[in-house]
């Protein structure tokens, strides 16, 4: 995959058209007097949810791929390392997402707020407020909750894919404001995993002197 594809396909942190790629037609609403239960279950998952360790799949809205591994580590931190030959890093931590090319020596930050993702990364994850829902489909044994900062849809939207029973991440959507498109697809799921701080320490003087090592 291109490397300024999947850079921006990243900074974008774009999204899949649908959670429910298999059999789309078998996706439906989810009727508003049912709506409340399957978001506080959603809620109660996410809210329960401390660290994660996963391999990732991350399809670009051209169509190019990426694979690496995933870890979250909730409240607020989260990072994403690719598989060679792609060099690219990302770490949220401490309010900054850092996007790090390591062939390059290159790091970019953003402030995790400006993505639709700082919502996976909250220390309580709440359906309202500034948080609107856009909708509920449920199909196929999964629940798809679509999202946006009620402040700034012009951010972009996600789209969280969990399987029902148990409830369990599988997948996120974002599309941009420009309605570029990324999926990343997650598999060989842990949950309740000790993972080190230092995995997503990058304001550490010595830690782009240790990934240029890698």
């Amino acid at each position: 995959m291109d490397r300024r594809t999947l850079l921006a396909a990243t900074l974008a942190l774009p999204l899949l058209p649908r959670p429910f790629l298999a059999a789309p037609a078998a996706a439906q609403a989810v009727p508003a007097n049912q709506a409340a239960a399957v978001l506080a279950r959603v809620e109660a998952y996410m809210n329960g949810l401390t660290t994660l360790r996963a391999r990732f799949l991350q399809i670009a809205h051209q169509g190019g791929s990426a694979e690496g591994t995933a870890y979250i580590a909730r409240p607020g931190r989260m990072r994403f390392d690719y598989d060679p030959p792609e060099p690219l890093l990302l770490i949220a931590s401490d309010g900054q997402f850092l996007y790090y090319d390591r062939e390059l020596k290159q790091p970019s930050i953003v402030p995790v707020s400006s993505t639709p993702l700082g919502f996976l990364l909250r220390p309580q994850l709440r359906f309202g407020g500034d948080i609107e829902v856009l909708g509920v489909e449920r199909g196929n044994g999964f629940v798809g909750v679509t999202l946006r900062r009620r402040d700034n849809p012009a951010e972009g939207r996600l789209t969280l894919v969990l399987a029902e029973d148990p409830m369990e991440l599988r997948q996120w959507l974002v599309v941009d404001g420009q309605g570029r498109q990324t999926r990343v697809t997650l598999s060989q799921i842990e949950t309740g995993v000790n993972l080190p701080r230092r995995l997503f320490t990058f304001n550490d003087p010595t830690f782009f002197e240790s990934e240029g090592r890698r």
